[in-house]
């Protein structure tokens, strides 16, 4: 198979992280050769960071190039807006439809931008947006954004469900499992 390239894309301290771990931890039990990068950008809280995972038969490289990403899955609106050059053009944006406000917006120097979906959308983009703050609430824990972008993005994927069970079951703590898997089922059954 091609290698298929992913893009995780946020605000430093929302767990992009364990995100990249899960998914790199999925396609490896499901047989591919996996490369994950470290975590590029300011990941002290509130800065941009990116991550890529990418998977196929044989993968030489973790970098992905402008225009080669099948998927961004965005933690942030204006992450995924910041990124959309990395996207392919027939490929998939999942994001949350949160917004965190950028150091310019803070300081007053720079505005957030309005209807960044529709923006996207314009753009011709396929996004799959949705308030995952929201649902990770509704599982139990703000934290949880990450956990239902996966499983948003799991619609995307010919995997079994158990396979991102198993690999929910290895990468977080017991004590935070059930919350999790409440997360990941919440995010892909999302209407």
């Amino acid at each position: 198979m091609n290698t298929k390239n992913i893009m995780i894309v946020g605000v430093g301290g929302q767990g992009s992280l364990l995100a990249s771990k899960l998914l790199g931890h999925l396609l490896m039990s499901q047989g591919y050769d996996v490369k994950v990068s470290e975590v590029h950008g300011m990941s002290q809280r509130g800065g941009s960071v990116v991550t890529y995972v990418r998977y196929g038969d044989k993968v030489f490289s973790p970098v992905i190039d402008k225009g080669q990403a099948d998927f961004i899955v965005s933690f942030e609106i204006l992450e995924a807006a910041r990124w959309l050059p990395f996207l392919k053009k027939d490929g998939q944006i999942v994001t949350n439809t949160q917004q965190i406000d950028p150091m310019p917006v803070i300081t007053g120097a720079a505005q957030y931008p309005d209807n960044l979906v529709d923006k996207l959308k314009a753009t011709g983009a396929k996004v799959d947006a949705l308030d995952c703050l929201s649902l990770a609430e509704e599982a139990g824990s703000a934290k949880a954004v990450n956990i239902v972008l996966l499983g948003r993005l799991s619609h995307y994927f010919d995997l079994p469900e158990e396979a991102w069970m198993k690999s929910l079951e290895a990468n977080v703590p017991p004590k935070f499992l059930e919350m999790n898997k409440k997360a990941f089922e919440l995010g892909k059954n999302h209407a």
